[in-house]
């Protein structure tokens, strides 16, 4: 994935398991293999029994229903792709062309091109009730090679999110929400309650939505690599605003809002979802603006008619003045962005790919350094990454084993490894 300010190139090449290219227009030959792998992983399913635990402490009925559907129900209808047809599909790409929110040359990596893309393959395409192509336990949390990114990885990743976002609100509400004597601030820690209002059920929600369409984004090959995800929601050049700026991102970030947005799901929710990415603070308001511009031509609605955005007096769109934002004050007129600490907290809550990308990168080599003395050859791919890469990392996690090399060495990774082995899954 794209994070702005920092770009962070997610892929690595490492001998024996580069990604090959793949036609991604085109179900993923890999994904049953994924699915396999995934289902049988303890780890796995423990992070979807978290995020389930959570998803149940939503207060509001319908968000909690529609947010338990979206990542239990591997049979969920795709909204914003039902009954879009070919034709549909190729007004969506005009449309995103001409308002400079996709760079037709960064598909030229995707078997498919820009449709493949921005509309990856899913069951029951163009009918009412599309489905996706990938389990919640079968899919990965990012690229190949990047954060996540092995069967399972994506409940990992969001069951880590959500519990970062929980954690974070409690803060918040502890250092800069409880009140002393003559009911002047204090600092508490970690608190759950506190006289500042923070929205928990989209501190709960907004986690399990982001990353949503990974399920379609990231399908298996039948060599264990991952389809290439497609940057957009940008041109590159002059995305702030018509200045420089670059608001590129992975494509997974855009579609997950789209769903949300063809859902009906309210603005604050899909905000603060779009802020996963970027804050829409410190000069970035512009990169969140452009995302939910994106997704709404792909959810085929109109983004100031649904709230989701405002138009400014220079004729932008910007922000919206959610919650009391535009009691007294017009911010905007002021040069200041429309801000919820929602949507800080929730970007804030999506940072573990600072350790997370390290972690694999490292791990990967750590693994090609052992595989022999476990009977894979890195050299042959498919084997060594459907049946002991793969494997090795749904069931150990990078995070943990990069942990245990860190103090203890190489011989204690092979320890680790070698659990699997006595099991009989490598």
């Amino acid at each position: 994935m794209i994070r702005h300010g920092a770009v962070i190139f997610c892929a690595v090449v490492l001998t024996g398991i580069s990604a090959k290219a793949a036609d991604q227009s085109q179900i993923g030959a890999g994904n049953a293999r994924a699915q396999q792998i995934g289902s049988g992983s303890p780890l796995v399913q423990s992070a979807v029994d978290l995020l389930e635990q959570n998803a149940k402490r939503i207060d509001d009925a319908q968000l909690r229903a529609v947010t338990l559907d979206s990542f239990l129900n591997p049979n969920t209808c795709i909204r914003h792709r039902a009954n879009v047809t070919d034709a549909i599909k190729n007004q969506i790409i005009a449309s995103l062309t001409t308002q400079n929110l996709v760079n037709p040359a960064d598909a030229a990596a995707i078997t498919g091109g820009l449709k493949a893309g921005i509309f990856p393959p899913v069951i029951g395409d163009a009918t009412s009730c599309p489905m996706l192509p990938l389990t919640f336990k079968a899919t990965p949390g990012s690229n190949f090679g990047g954060h996540h990114s092995y069967p399972g990885g994506l409940a990992v990743h969001e069951s880590f999110n959500d519990q970062s976002s929980i954690n974070f609100a409690d803060t918040y509400r502890g250092e800069y929400g409880s009140l002393g004597q003559q009911h002047l601030p204090v600092a508490k820690g970690a608190q759950q309650n506190g006289d500042v209002r923070i929205d928990q059920d989209v501190i709960l929600a907004a986690p399990i939505w982001h990353d949503w369409a990974k399920m379609m984004v990231f399908q298996w090959n039948a060599d264990g690599t991952e389809f290439t995800e497609l940057n957009f929601g940008g041109f590159g050049t002059n995305d702030n605003f018509g200045a420089a700026g670059d608001s590129r991102t992975g494509g997974h970030h855009i579609i997950s809002i789209a769903e949300t947005m063809a859902r009906g799901l309210p603005p604050l929710l899909v905000i603060t979802q779009a802020s996963a990415h970027s804050a829409p603070s410190l000069g970035n308001e512009f990169k969140v603006v452009n995302w939910l511009r994106a997704a709404a031509i792909m959810a085929q609605v109109d983004p100031v008619a649904k709230g989701y955005l405002v138009v400014d007096g220079s004729g932008h769109l910007r922000l919206p003045p959610l919650a009391a934002l535009g009691a007294g004050v017009n911010l905007l007129a002021a040069g200041q962005t429309n801000l919820l600490i929602e949507y800080q907290i929730h970007n804030l809550s999506d940072s573990d790919f600072v350790n997370s990308i390290p972690a694999v990168t490292q791990v990967q080599v750590l693994l090609q350094q052992i595989a022999p003395s476990f009977g894979y050859d890195p050299a042959d791919v498919a084997r060594f990454n459907n049946f002991f890469r793969n494997v090795v990392l749904a069931y150990l996690s990078p995070e943990r084993l990069m942990m245990l090399y860190d103090k203890n060495g190489l011989e204690e990774v092979v320890e680790e490894v070698s659990k699997l082995r006595r099991l009989h899954l490598i």
